[in-house]
């Protein structure tokens, strides 16, 4: 089989699958109308099937290991005062959350557990994220 003969194989497989989803009673409350041609996916987030990748498990893993932190050698007791906190104030915040995530990215499942670092990975992610924003406001807005 040559590479457009996959292709097209790979598009009809989505295609059957759509059409499969579509008329499935599983996930009638997921398409706004009953045309198979025409569906639109309807993205109400309080919909169990809407986090198709366990997302909404997965954020919440990392919100708890994040709070794990807090309670963990980070912190330097009941000062609240983190290391991060010395460290951004020398201006070497977003600095030091890249540097982490590519120390993290590129140990991957090398020392510790492959998930551990991609926690890690995130967590410093939304820590750049955070310093990213407190140096220039976001400007962007997402589709809703």
């Amino acid at each position: 089989m040559n590479n457009k003969e996959q292709m097209i194989n790979a598009w009809s497989l989505l295609y059957d699958e759509m059409i499969t989803t579509a008329n499935s009673d599983d996930h009638k409350d997921f398409w706004e109308n009953s045309d198979p041609f025409t569906k639109t996916i309807n993205f109400n987030m309080d919909k169990p099937h809407f986090w198709k990748y366990s997302e909404d498990e997965i954020l919440a893993e990392l919100k708890e290991y994040i709070s794990s932190t807090y309670r963990q050698h980070y912190s330097a007791g009941n000062d609240k005062i983190q290391t991060l906190d010395l460290i951004e104030a020398c201006g070497d915040g977003e600095a030091f959350c890249r540097s982490n995530i590519l120390k993290y990215a590129s140990r991957y499942d090398k020392k510790g557990t492959a998930r551990r670092d991609i926690i890690k990975i995130l967590h410093y992610a939304v820590l750049l994220l955070h310093f990213s924003d407190k140096s220039a406001p976001p400007t962007e807005t997402y589709n809703q």
